[in-house]
């Protein structure tokens, strides 16, 4: 394998997109970013071209494409790409070992959906992609021989813990939960949650719509569905464990009650870092070490599904299958923007989510089209139930 891996960066202006170029600055020339793709973030985009100089780049947004082209220097040799379909090019493009797929949303499967389709292994940020077609996107993935390099701290964890492992010898994955904010608050304090509140996450720096679904535990429902399709294993041998430090990020138990645990720091560039580098682990000098002993003590809790009803919403659309875990992601995401725009409160979020469930009739998932039909269903209904509920 070359000394250089190329990536292309779907969602280079976000969370994990920042992120991921912190870890090809830090790494002394071993990352090379062939293209950068991002909806509107001109700006940042801007900065990210100046900085890593890829050949292609992309914003869906065309007046921002406008800006970018305008704003950037003379001499600077760069593809710029524009409207809905730039994202799903820059996916695919041939000089590029890794796509690197962190867009937010249903907005972030058709790229998933197209880097596999050219060949690419994915380094996946996107867990709304195997929530809402996870069926369909990992039959895609061994028909094409890609490999789905999991970035989200608790899937790259199983994902480690489970090299040169058999799947048929687990009795069960355990995903870790921080908890979130909440964690302590009685039902009568959560009904007067505020949205900065919500977003002041004790462990993690992340964007604002996951920083909800941490708060809510959605996010660790959807980690679950995602769990499930990674990993092959039924929603009955997955459990989600509290753990308030957030230094081990999943375990994997065995069936001779062996259990094998992934640890380290809350930092998102570690997970990032080894989805590039995968099967190799480079050098990660740029982050402190895990220090167990000044740490002191690690603690583990059940997770409260009454206080926090989406996660048992989504083991439960999980096992329903077909599209019923499509309309879960789309509808939370309606609920938790939202709850963002101060237009319902945090306990509106699993009600919105509950009522389009409730009028939900189920279909296979099993093509990009039923998968995007079913998501824009399930955000009208979610956007019709909100505004009622407001």
């Amino acid at each position: 394998m070359s000394d250089v891996r190329s990536i292309t960066l779907i969602g280079s202006t976000g969370s994990i997109g920042t992120s991921t170029c912190s870890v090809a600055r830090e790494s002394r020339g071993r990352i090379r970013i062939t293209g950068l793709a991002a909806h509107r973030s001109w700006e940042k985009m801007r900065d990210q071209v100046l900085e890593f100089r890829p050949d292609h780049v992309a914003l869906v947004d065309e007046d921002a494409a406008r800006k970018l082209r305008e704003s950037l220097p003379a001499g600077i040799d760069c593809e710029i790409h524009s409207g809905a379909d730039s994202l799903r090019h820059l996916a695919a493009l041939p000089d590029t070992d890794t796509a690197i797929c962190a867009v937010l949303g249903a907005a972030g499967i058709p790229p998933v959906v197209s880097a596999i389709r050219a060949g690419k292994d994915v380094g996946l940020a996107n867990k709304e992609a195997l929530v809402a077609g996870g069926a369909f996107i990992t039959h895609l993935a061994r028909e094409h021989g890609v490999t789905l390099i999991p970035i989200d701290s608790e899937h790259s964890a199983i994902f480690q813990c489970l090299r040169g492992e058999r799947t048929e010898e687990i009795h069960q994955l355990v995903v870790t939960a921080s908890g979130g904010p909440f964690r302590q608050f009685t039902p009568d304090r959560l009904q007067t949650v505020t949205r900065a509140e919500a977003l002041d996450h004790p462990n993690w720096e992340m964007g604002e719509k996951i920083t909800i679904d941490s708060a809510s535990l959605m996010n660790k429902g959807l980690e679950v569905i995602e769990a499930h399709w990674l990993f092959g294993l039924d929603y009955t041998d997955i459990r989600v464990l509290v753990h308030p430090q957030s230094i081990i990020h999943s375990m994997v138990e065995f069936r001779d009650g062996s259990v094998i645990a992934q640890l380290g720091i809350a930092d998102m560039r570690t997970p990032i870092q080894f989805a590039i580098s995968f099967p190799e682990r480079w050098e990660i000098g740029y982050l402190p070490r895990l220090d167990l002993a000044q740490i002191g003590s690690l603690t583990f809790e059940e997770p409260d599904m009454d206080r926090f009803p989406c996660l048992g919403l989504a083991f439960k659309c999980g096992k329903l299958g077909d599209t019923y875990p499509t309309v879960l992601n789309a509808a939370n995401e309606i609920a938790v923007s939202r709850f963002l725009a101060d237009r319902i409160t945090f306990l509106d979020i699993p009600r919105v989510i509950e009522g389009v469930l409730e009028t939900h009739d189920s279909l296979p998932a099993s093509s990009l089209e039923e998968i995007l039909e079913a998501d824009g269903w399930a955000r009208s209904e979610a956007t019709r139930i909100a505004d009622r509920v407001s």
